[in-house]
């Protein structure tokens, strides 16, 4: 069944007609929607950092915070958004700095558990630019959780991926924790 088809049989199964003239539409706009905000599966993810990495000049950490994101919970389909803060130590390399949120928004567009998508953030990183250590946190409002279920309006979830040096040395990872509280 092609997907429109599906939708439209939502639209039926939710008790609404399809024919309505607002809903006429509906399917396809559906469909574009879904398309764009699951376009993570259908991205190449050697595509962000093809040419974009350079050799290194020092080993000093390198931090982006609040980078925005936007993804969808896979158990309940509906969105979940926050932002990501994200550091690093080179070792040989660094990448443009609009790799990384390309980086994010390519695991982001995606069905998606947060706890995964930071794990995914931080190991596709190290493949690809092999620092000294990388440190993904991740901060989330999930509608799952605010419109339904608890529906709990101010929660948020955190979660963090520290990796090499952010993971064995305390000192690196209190000061990247610091870094992205200021």
């Amino acid at each position: 069944m092609a997907t429109d088809d599906l939708i439209r049989q939502l639209l039926v199964n939710l008790g609404e007609d399809p024919a309505r003239p607002d809903l006429v539409r509906t399917p396809e706009r559906v469909r574009e929607s879904y398309d764009f905000l699951t376009r993570g599966y259908r991205e190449d993810r050697d595509a962000i950092f093809a040419g974009a990495v350079y050799p290194a000049h020092g080993r000093d950490m390198i931090v982006m915070r609040s980078i925005e994101l936007y993804s969808m919970c896979e158990h309940h389909m509906l969105p979940f958004w926050g932002k990501c803060h994200f550091g690093y130590i080179p070792d040989a390399h660094i990448c443009g700095a609009s790799k990384i949120p390309r980086l994010v928004d390519h695991y982001a567009r995606r069905l998606q558990q947060q706890e995964r998508l930071t794990r995914e953030v931080a190991t596709a990183f190290i493949d690809y630019v092999k620092p000294l250590g990388v440190a993904v946190v991740i901060e989330a409002q999930h509608l799952c959780m605010m419109m339904r279920g608890v529906e709990k309006q101010n929660s948020r979830m955190q979660t963090s991926c520290m990796l090499g040096v952010f993971q064995k040395d305390p000192r690196t990872r209190a000061e990247f924790l610091s870094l992205i509280q200021s």
